[in-house]
């Protein structure tokens, strides 16, 4: 599954997928997985990222267009 707002959400901040895969203790290239949907987002970090960028998990995701 393809998150594009992960990628579109860390790019509108200016970070780095490095500097995202640092928050969330993993490897650049798992997080770069994420981010092109090979490899599903674990809960726990969605709702890291969500919080950290201040919008909601179901906006992240794309369930919604609703940032809160």
């Amino acid at each position: 599954m393809f998150f594009k707002r992960i990628g579109d959400l860390r790019q509108d901040n200016d970070l780095t997928q490095q500097q995202v895969a640092d928050l969330l203790h993993c490897q650049r290239e798992v997080y770069r997985r994420y981010e092109k949907g090979t490899r599903e987002i674990p809960v726990s970090y969605a709702i890291f990222l969500a919080d950290y960028y201040k919008v909601s998990v179901d906006y992240l995701l794309g369930v919604s267009d609703k940032k809160n």
